[in-house]
């Protein structure tokens, strides 16, 4: 078994800048309505034009540069999205294509915003069996595309960007556990009712909004808040560590106060719980990476800190993992 640490991150977000107040003028809310229930005060769009491959290029390019490596030194990408190029192919192989490494293995994780949970686990367990050296795991997203402008319940939560990390052979394991979930019990929870072999969209699914999100959310908050907190716990029990050992908890930036409450739940203090949505709001696959980019950028983590990653979403997914923060810059 071998080890596996990060070696580089990178993220993108578009220019355009929506804010609490540019949604009032189209919808019957308010800037102080949105920040007490989300905790957000602007997110990002993307013009048209751009599509999920553009800025999952630009933030893998920035974490190949932090990893100070070439496209052609990564063995694997994985790209976590729910807003792909196209039905297929995978948008992971247009990304790879563009950086330079055709022939690469490349593939698509929809798991909506779990993705990033899911993709961190697989392209690790890739490393530490020997099957990779370094892979690229991907988060991009361009929810504006498919949220329903005039649908105040979820058009004040989406915006769009990507984030990356390389992740690459070491001789000192980051990663101890994971725990991943999902039930499809009850898709219609948090999902699109048209675009699929179920549904095709047409004239009247368009009429009726059906090719964007649908959500329940208040279902969704307490579901959320349940099974990130006892995925986190599972996944340090399984090392013999606490929520008390947590240096910093990276949650998925689906809301202030889903945040807020699985972090009383895991009883971790504000200060020691990371977010941005107040400024990207909810980036589904996208948001950890962003986050984690943003936090090495600002040198918040130190060698041997304990990193928690958890999040929950469509499926309904959930996941955390506990990972032990390496430098950058050390490789073997």
């Amino acid at each position: 078994m071998h080890g596996v640490r990060i070696a580089g991150t990178g993220h993108y977000v578009p220019e355009l800048v929506v804010t609490n107040q540019d949604l009032e003028r189209t919808l019957d809310t308010s800037d102080e309505w949105i920040t007490t229930r989300t905790g957000m005060k602007e997110r990002r769009y993307a013009p048209a034009g751009i599509a999920c491959s553009d800025m999952a290029l630009a933030a893998a390019r920035v974490a190949l540069e932090h990893a100070e490596l070439e496209a052609s030194e990564i063995d694997c990408f994985i790209l976590a999205t729910v807003t792909p190029d196209y039905p297929f192919p995978a948008t992971a192989c247009i990304v790879a294509a563009r950086l330079g490494a055709v022939g690469k293995p490349a593939f698509d994780i929809e798991i909506a915003c779990s993705g990033f949970i899911y993709g961190l686990c697989l392209g690790a367990s890739f490393i530490r069996s020997g099957v990779f050296r370094r892979v690229a795991v991907i988060g991009s997203e361009k929810l504006s595309y498919i949220t329903d402008q005039a649908d105040r319940s979820t058009a004040i939560l989406f915006g769009d960007g990507a984030g990356a990390a390389v992740l690459e052979r070491a001789e000192v394991d980051s990663f101890l556990s994971c725990e991943l979930g999902a039930d499809g019990t009850n898709p219609e929870m948090l999902y699109i009712p048209a675009g699929g072999s179920r549904r095709p969209i047409d004239a009247q699914a368009i009429a009726a909004g059906d090719h964007n999100v649908h959500m329940l959310g208040r279902e969704i908050f307490k579901s959320a808040v349940n099974r990130m907190v006892e995925a986190s716990k599972i996944a340090l029990e399984r090392v013999s560590l606490t929520p008390g050992d947590v240096t910093f908890m990276l949650p998925h930036q689906a809301n202030q106060r889903i945040i807020d409450a699985a972090a009383r739940g895991l009883d971790i203090p504000s200060e020691r719980v990371l977010s941005n949505v107040e400024r990207f709001g909810n980036t589904s696959a996208a948001s950890i990476p962003i986050l984690l980019a943003e936090s090495v950028e600002r040198g918040l983590f130190h060698e041997g800190d304990l990193l928690l990653f958890v999040g929950f979403g469509g499926g309904l997914s959930w996941g955390a993992i506990a990972w032990r923060w390496s430098e950058l810059g050390r490789r073997p």
